[in-house]
């Protein structure tokens, strides 16, 4: 489909919003008719019609569907969610958590033709805008991270991950990525991230767009270079390949691309030794740059900023996922080269039915499936919880995401990305709830007691902390002294082991994360002075607060808050080691999920 045609498609989804929902719908449920879930549990008897899918169908969260994935997991494969010509042959895990731990998301054969139809509409639009991106490639550091089998036999993996490794990534044309396939699915990611950026650097002048899944992912590559600067300038000056990278596919596909290049060498060592703080470093090294290509919305927006400090001001496009979920892809933003802040998304209509769940004016969304409203019937400033029904079986199913409209393309709405629905801390793909957090802390907080018992913890409240890369979670701790507070709880590092029994409480996202992504630093635990959280309720009544209603807040943005915080500081403490993760603690033997301090 040439680029006139692409966006012909567009416009034709989007003019015929409604009508292509009607007709997707019929599709799932047809195809669907003879799973258990649709024809038993809701006894839709084969309807395809909008009329008695509203009637019969719930609205249900991951907890509602767990049983029935679970028996998918462990081998069960009569039609359970799908139909049996459309049985479920991998599971997406997805970043959120349920439990503590990944859900397990049902993924269909046909399931990456659905989301490339999508994605294949990303670079039609962005040439509207930046011409000459067919002429040179893309830098961009993918990842994989460790995957593991279900109990039945069935890969369970993120999206991206498989996304990775299935045949419709690899068909790239030449040259498209500067990075070889070998070194994206490259598990170890040092040698992962070390070979991308040797061949992006020896590939300098193709390279037109830089970019990573996530702003902190590209950060984090920032940050590699300025650690590994000096090894990657020998390496280019010899033409050979440091032993540090071992992986015989790795060596075999970077020795296509890197040759003895003194000049470059000597330009790295000087970006290397003389631009103290980064600044411009990306404009400098990759100088027919155009744009920077990474997600900046949610939680994402924090590093801005910083991208804007290391590129020297280049536009960044929130484009390169678009808006997508392990459970489906959404929707594509049509103006790829708007503010950061403003970036909203045009829902395409053909890649699920898709509803929205309203939010009232205190943050919570209505329970009941009648005021589930239809994609082309919202309203300009409404928030809505987004609910979607897809052809891998998950039907009228919370997602999570809490969306603000923003107004329509044709007869389609466009959204922009406010939160996850309880979500309190997030670095990268980690989703901390209060829950999670709550955990943590009383677990953390446990451990003071018996091993200290002269000292609790009165109060806390958290932050991410993105001024060190990679970023962080921030506690800070309000210690109370209930009997003798002069023992000392450095002698033994008390507090450092309460940031590491923190991390250990935390869901596996997390975990591996920290242990084998190194996207998210070790956690800080800042003890603040007696009476902070006192003046925190001060400030928060001074500006409005209810003293009656006030609670202290489990996470903090505002910064004279976070001022007032760290001014109060008397001492932080970081956690001495990693927590314990690894692949097989996704699922346990039964196809369970563990438990948050398993």
């Amino acid at each position: 489909m040439d680029t006139e045609k692409q966006l012909g498609f567009i416009e034709e989804m989007t003019s015929n919003a409604d009508d292509v929902q009607e007709r997707v719908l019929a599709e799932i449920l047809t195809r669907n008719a003879d799973a258990e879930y649709l024809a038993t549990k809701c006894g839709l008897a084969g309807a395809t019609d909008r009329g008695s899918f509203r009637a019969k169908v719930p609205m249900v969260t991951y907890e509602d569907l767990a049983p029935y994935i679970r028996r998918i997991a462990n081998g069960d494969r009569s039609p359970i969610l799908t139909g049996p010509e459309h049985p479920v042959t991998e599971f997406f895990t997805s970043s959120g958590t349920s439990g503590g731990e990944r859900k397990l998301i049902p993924a269909v054969e046909d399931e990456f033709s659905r989301r490339g139809q999508l994605g294949g509409l990303v670079k039609p639009v962005i040439n509207q805008y930046v011409p000459g991106l067919d002429e040179g490639s893309g830098l961009y550091f993918h990842f994989v991270k460790s995957g593991t089998t279900t109990p039945g036999g069935l890969p369970a993996q993120t999206v991206l991950t498989s996304l990775y490794k299935s045949g419709f990534f690899q068909k790239l044309p030449p040259g498209a990525l500067t990075s070889p396939v070998a070194a994206i699915l490259c598990e170890d990611a040092f040698q992962s991230m070390y070979a991308q950026l040797l061949c992006g650097l020896c590939q300098r002048r193709r390279v037109v767009r830089v970019g990573a899944v996530f702003a902190s992912g590209l950060l984090r590559a920032i940050g590699f270079l300025r650690h590994n600067w000096e090894q990657l300038a020998a390496d280019v000056d010899s033409g050979t390949l440091t032993d540090r990278v071992s992986d015989p596919s790795v060596r075999e596909a970077v020795a296509g691309v890197l040759r003895p290049d003194p000049e470059l060498a000597n330009f790295i060592r000087d970006e290397g030794s003389n631009n103290r703080d980064g600044a411009g470093i990306i404009a400098r090294l990759w100088p027919n740059t155009k744009y920077l290509d990474t997600v900046v919305t949610g939680s994402m927006a924090q590093y801005v900023p910083t991208l804007n400090h290391y590129s020297g001001g280049l536009p960044i496009i929130s484009m390169i996922m678009m808006y997508a979920s392990s459970e489906c892809n959404i929707g594509i933003n049509l103006r790829p080269m708007c503010n950061p802040s403003e970036v909203s998304y045009t829902i395409m209509p053909n890649t699920a039915y898709i509803e929205f769940l309203p939010v009232d004016s205190t943050g919570d969304a209505t329970t009941a499936s009648q005021q589930l409203v239809e994609l082309a019937n919202v309203e300009v400033g409404r928030e809505y919880e987004l609910v979607v029904t897809t052809y891998a079986g998950l039907c009228r199913y919370r997602v999570g995401d809490v969306l603000r409209v923003t107004g329509f393309h044709n007869a389609a709405p466009q959204v922009r990305f406010v939160r996850r629905s309880s979500v309190v801390l997030s670095i990268e793909s980690d989703k901390t709830d209060e829950a999670d957090l709550q955990r943590a802390v009383d677990r953390a907080a446990a451990l003071l007691r018996r091993r200290h018992d002269g000292v609790t913890m009165l109060d806390y409240t958290s932050r991410t902390c993105t001024e060190t890369i990679p970023g962080h979670y921030v506690i800070y701790w309000e210690l109370l002294a209930v009997e003798d507070g002069s023992k000392s709880m450095d002698g033994d590092d008390l507090l450092e082991q309460c940031c590491l029994e923190m991390e250990e409480a935390m869901n596996s996202v997390y975990r591996q994360s920290r242990v084998a992504d190194g996207s998210i630093g070790p956690l800080e635990i800042r003890v603040v002075r007696p009476g902070t959280f006192e003046e925190l309720t001060d400030y928060a009544v001074s500006h409005g607060a209810s003293i009656g209603q006030y609670k202290v807040p489990r996470r903090v943005t505002a910064p004279p808050v976070i001022q007032l915080l760290d001014s109060h500081v008397v001492s932080s403490h970081f956690s001495p080691a990693l927590p314990h993760w690894t692949p097989a603690q996704m699922l346990n033997s039964s196809g369970e999920k563990r438990s948050a301090s398993a």
